[in-house]
């Protein structure tokens, strides 16, 4: 039963950071999910089948909500705000080669393409087919290839990539630490 509570609070705390922009939500969560992570690593007697059910849909939530606040957080960590945020999500970039230094948006709708991709890596470890995992990080890849051009972007690409699939990952440990 505690180990459900500080998973809603870790997904309270994720959501109240995807909602209003705050890192110290983002940290908070984080937080709750790593004493999570370490409550669930305690052998227990089993529980009821329920436990897992509810703990599995709790883990997925926090998995997609919480993962966005998290790569922002580790976005912001590496580039110290240096990046423009474009004004569909995506990051500003000078177009090589310009002669009126032109600036467009690449990486355009990393928010929605964050949260399949952490619920397809999250869904496909609690089913057990963690292989799908480079299929996800391939399809990605080849979605974005062509926007991949500037440091810029494939820094932003790379990181916001592994801090997300690190959360996803870490939630459904979560769940297989606790159902063992």
């Amino acid at each position: 039963m505690v180990l459900l509570l500080i998973t809603l609070g870790s997904l309270v705390c994720a959501a109240l950071a995807f909602k209003l922009h705050r890192q110290a939500f983002a940290i908070a969560s984080g937080a709750a999910l790593a004493g999570a992570l370490v409550l669930a690593a305690v052998p227990t007697p089993e529980g009821p089948s329920s436990f897992g059910i509810v703990l599995g849909m709790l883990a997925l939530a926090l998995a997609v909500i919480g993962g966005a606040p998290m790569a922002v957080l580790a976005l912001n960590l590496a580039t110290r705000g240096t990046v423009a945020s474009g004004e569909h999500g995506g990051i500003l970039v000078d177009t090589a080669g310009a002669v009126d230094n032109a600036v467009h948006e690449v990486l355009r709708g990393g928010l929605a393409i964050g949260m399949l991709e952490r619920f397809a890596v999250t869904g496909a470890i609690l089913a057990g087919f963690p292989e799908a995992i480079a299929v996800v990080v391939a399809i990605k890849g080849v979605g974005r290839f062509t926007e991949l051009s500037s440091p810029e972007s494939r820094e932003r690409f790379i990181i916001g990539t592994f801090a997300s699939l690190i959360w996803a990952c870490a939630c459904a440990a979560l769940v297989h630490f606790a159902i063992r």
